[in-house]
C-alpha cells in the first residue's frame, strides 16, 4: 500500500489550519459574551431577554452565513480546483474577520459575522474534500479526522485567548482584540498556499493526468519502492474510475435523481443532524452561561469553558489514534448512546442542584459537561466528516461534502438559536430534547451507516452498488480488474511491475 510520507503529512497539517480558522473565528465569539466590555460597548443588559435574542441572532446568522458557504464551495471546487477554492475562501475569511473586529455597532455586528460564516463555511468544507483525496486508504481515517481536530485546536487556542483578555484593562480590548486575531490564520494561508499541490483526484478528472501522476509520486514517493509501485496502481484506479464516472452528470439536484447517490445524500444529512442532534453546538457555544447558571462567577465561567476545550480538544486529537482501528461504525455505535448517558445524568443533576448552594451536586453537574465533551471529541466529532468524505465519487465528492457542511450549519441554526432563551426559560429540560435525538440516531445508524474503514476513495463506491473499475490488491501494489474479484484472491493478482508498461499507464489495462 502506498506510504505515509513526511510531505503528505505537512500538507493534511497545512490545510488543517483551515478547519483551525474555521474554529477559532467561531469559538473566539464564545469567549467576547463572556466579559463585560462586550455589554457595555453594545448596550446590552446581559441578563436580558432581548440580549439572549441577539447572540442567538448573531450565532445563528453566523451559521447561515456558513452554510451557503459550503454549498457554493460545491460548485467552485470542482470549477476552479482545490488548491485555488482554498486561496479564494481564505481572502473571503480575512476581510470579513476585520470586519467584524472593527464592527461599531449590533447591525454591522451581525451583518459582518454572517459574511464571516460564509467565507469560513467554504474553508471548512474545503478541508476533509483535499485530505480525503491525498491521504492513503489505510490512515485516511486518522488523517481526514484533523478537520475536526484543527478546529478543535481553533477552540482551544480562542478559549485561552479569551480569558486572558478578560483581564486587560480596556473594556474594549476585553472583546475586540480576541475577534481581531481571526485575521491571522487566514493569512498565514495565503502566504503557504502557493506550494501545495493540486488534487490529482480533481486533476484527473479535468484530464490533467500527466500533472496528476506527478503530484501522486511527490506525495507518496517510498524510497524502499524504487519503482512506485503502490503509488502507480493508486494512479491507475484513480484515472481509470474517475474517466468511467465523469460521463455521468453531477450537480446538487442530480444527487438526488441517482439512486445510489440519494442514498448517500439521505445518509450525509441523517448523519450529520444527528451528530448536531446530540447537543454539541448548543453545549459548546454556551458553556459560558451553563457555568453561570452552576453558580460560577466573575472570570470562573471562562476558564472553565477554557479547561473545557482542552480536555475536549484533547479527546479530538486522540481520535486519530483510534478511528482507523476501530472503525467508523463502532465509534458512531458507542459515541452516540455514551454522550446521551452523559446528557440525561446531567439533566437530572440540574434538576436537583440548580439554585442551590450544594457544591458536591454543583461540581457533579460540571464533570458530566466535561465528560460528554470527551466522549463526543473522541468517538463523534471527527468521525463524521471522515464517514462523509469517504463516500462520494469524485465527480460528487465536493458537492457532497458541501451538502454534509449545508447539513451541518443548519443544525447549528437549529440548536444554537434557541439554545441562549432555552437555557434561560426552561433549563434542564432542554437536556432531554437532545437526548431523545440520540435513542433515535443510535437505532438508525446501526442498521443503515455501513463501513468504510481501509477501503480506497473509488472501492467505497461498491458499498453502494456503483461499479468499480478496478480494486487495488490487499498490498496495494496490484491491481485487479472488477470481473476478476470472485475469480481468484487478491494474492495471486501479479505485482503491477509486470502488468503495466508505465510509459503508457493511462491507458493499459492491468492483466493485458
Amino acid at each position: 500500500m502506498v506510504k505515509l510520507t513526511l510531505f503528505n503529512k505537512l500538507i493534511v497539517a497545512f490545510v488543517a489550519l483551515g478547519s483551525y480558522t474555521y474554529g477559532f473565528c467561531y469559538a473566539i465569539f464564545a469567549t467576547s459574551i463572556g466579559v463585560p466590555g462586550f455589554y457595555l460597548y453594545f448596550d446590552l443588559e446581559p441578563t436580558s431577554s432581548y440580549t439572549a435574542s441577539i447572540i442567538g441572532a448573531v450565532s445563528s446568522l453566523f451559521a447561515a452565513g456558513a452554510a451557503f458557504g459550503a454549498i457554493f464551495q460545491g460548485w467552485l471546487a470542482d470549477w476552479v480546483g482545490r488548491k485555488n477554492s482554498l486561496i479564494v475562501s481564505a481572502i473571503s475569511s480575512l476581510i470579513s474577520s476585520a470586519l467584524v473586529a472593527g464592527s461599531v455597532n449590533v447591525p454591522m455586528l451581525v451583518t459582518c459575522r454572517f459574511l464571516q460564516g460564509f467565507g469560513l463555511g467554504m474553508l471548512l468544507a474545503l478541508v476533509p474534500l483535499y485530505i480525503s483525496e491525498v491521504a492513503p486508504p489505510h490512515r485516511r481515517g486518522a488523517l481526514t479526522a484533523f478537520t475536526a481536530g484543527g478546529f478543535a485546536g481553533g477552540y482551544f487556542t480562542s478559549a485561552w485567548i479569551g480569558y486572558a483578555c478578560y483581564f486587560a484593562k480596556s473594556l474594549t480590548v476585553q472583546w475586540r482584540l480576541p475577534l481581531a486575531l481571526c485575521c491571522v490564520s487566514p493569512l498565514f494561508m495565503l502566504a503557504g498556499v502557493w506550494w501545495l499541490p493540486e488534487s490529482p483526484r480533481y486533476l484527473s478528472l479535468k484530464g490533467r493526468t500527466d500533472e496528476a501522476w506527478d503530484v501522486i509520486r511527490r506525495i507518496h514517493h517510498d524510497p524502499t519502492d524504487p519503482g512506485d509501485t503502490a503509488a502507480r496502481a493508486e494512479y491507475i484506479q484513480i484515472t481509470r474510475q474517475v474517466d468511467f464516472d465523469k460521463h455521468t452528470k453531477a450537480g446538487y439536484l442530480d444527487m438526488f435523481r441517482h439512486p445510489s447517490w440519494r442514498k448517500r445524500a439521505v445518509l450525509t444529512i441523517f448523519l450529520i443532524f444527528a451528530m448536531q442532534s446530540a447537543g454539541i453546538l448548543g453545549i459548546t457555544n454556551y458553556v459560558v452561561l451553563i457555568c453561570q447558571s452552576l453558580d460560577l462567577s466573575g472570570s470562573m465561567p471562562l476558564l472553565m469553558y477554557a479547561v473545557y476545550i482542552v480536555v475536549a480538544a484533547s479527546a479530538n486529537w486522540a481520535n486519530s489514534l483510534a478511528v482507523d482501528r476501530m472503525g467508523r461504525r463502532k465509534m458512531f455505535l458507542i459515541g452516540i448512546p455514551t454522550t446521551g448517558a452523559c446528557l440525561l445524568a446531567e439533566a437530572l443533576l440540574q434538576r436537583q442542584y440548580v439554585g442551590t448552594q450544594d457544591k458536591p451536586g454543583l461540581s457533579a453537574a460540571l464533570f458530566f459537561i466535561f465528560l460528554f465533551g470527551v466522549c463526543y471529541g473522541f468517538f463523534l466529532d471527527p468521525t463524521q466528516f471522515v464517514w462523509c468524505a469517504e463516500i462520494y465519487p469524485t465527480t460528487l465528492r465536493a458537492k457532497g461534502l458541501g451538502l454534509t457542511f449545508f447539513t451541518y450549519f443548519i443544525g447549528a441554526i437549529t440548536y444554537t438559536t434557541p439554545a441562549a432563551t432555552a437555557f434561560k426559560n426552561i433549563g434542564w429540560k432542554y437536556y432531554l430534547v437532545w437526548v431523545a435525538c440520540d435513542v433515535v440516531s443510535v437505532v438508525i445508524v446501526y442498521f443503515y451507516i455501513p463501513e468504510t474503514t481501509g477501503l480506497s476513495l473509488e472501492e467505497v463506491g461498491a458499498i453502494f452498488r456503483d461499479t468499480v473499475i478496478v480494486h487495488l490488491t490487499k498490498d496495494g501494489h496490484g491491481l485487479m480488474e472488477a470481473d476478476q474479484m470472485d475469480k481468484a484472491p487478491a494474492e495471486e493478482v501479479e505485482d503491477l511491475n509486470g502488468k503495466v508498461d508505465m510509459e503508457s499507464i493511462s491507458v493499459q489495462k492491468v492483466g493485458g
